[in-house]
């Protein structure tokens, strides 16, 4: 393989009581930097593969390097500690831990990964708040309000904080906008694209929303990368 920072090579990945494939992905390649965005319909196969990636999901041995690493013959705890030191993870539906507030929520990668919590800075917290400051969440009332008591928007801006810190080489968005109104969804990305760009971060993100390509190096569509989806 290459020397891209992700690469992809005859993935097929499919779920237990399925006979058809989810993913059927002959190549992909991610550079280091890079920003890519994906689009395609529900069904597609977009948070599947992204999943893949970050080890969530089990795939063949073989089929997806990530930053060097054999994603599918790493074990599952050795998939979540790849996936905490080397990739910032904003899921579709968050995955806030819901009592903690938002800023224990954004610095949990720091308690997870030294890596992390060392290129978060001196004072992480002092990072995680900047990050929260910087997507509107600087009111102290809500940096220090459980994730359960906050709007769907704002908790998505906590899961996108929670993934920047500590600079990993790889960011991967599910939907980072969807609940955000036009004025925040600027500002987020304007953030997002600077924190990758200042940390030499590759992103990788999954949006419905065309007006948000001209942000990207490069766009590609679900049903041409994934042969599977075409078949649905």
């Amino acid at each position: 393989m290459d020397k891209a920072l992700v690469n992809i090579t005859s993935l097929v990945q499919k779920w237990p009581d399925s006979r058809v494939p989810t993913l059927d992905i002959s190549e992909l390649r991610v550079g280091h930097g890079e920003r890519l965005f994906l689009r395609g319909p529900s069904g597609s196969g977009k948070s599947s593969l992204l999943s893949a990636i970050a080890g969530v999901i089990e795939i063949p041995p073989r089929t997806v390097e990530v930053a060097g690493s054999d994603i599918g013959s790493l074990r599952g705890a050795e998939r979540d500690r790849f996936r905490a030191d080397h990739i910032g993870f904003i899921f579709q539906m968050f995955n806030l831990v819901p009592w903690l507030s938002a800023l224990e929520n954004v610095l949990l990668p720091c308690r997870f990964s030294s890596r992390r919590r060392q290129r978060a800075g001196a004072d992480p917290a002092l990072t995680a708040t900047r990050l929260l400051r910087e997507l509107g969440l600087g009111d102290p009332a809500l940096i220090s309000a459980a994730a359960m008591t906050m709007s769907i928007g704002q908790q998505q801006r906590v899961a996108a904080a929670r993934a920047l810190i500590g600079a990993p080489e790889l960011i991967l968005a599910d939907e980072p906008t969807s609940a955000l109104d036009e004025e925040a969804r600027s500002s987020f990305i304007d953030l997002l694209v600077k924190e990758c760009t200042s940390g030499g971060a590759a992103l990788l993100f999954v949006s419905h929303d065309r007006s948000l390509e001209d942000h990207f190096d490069r766009v590609l569509e679900m049903p041409e990368l994934n042969r599977a989806g075409r078949r649905c």
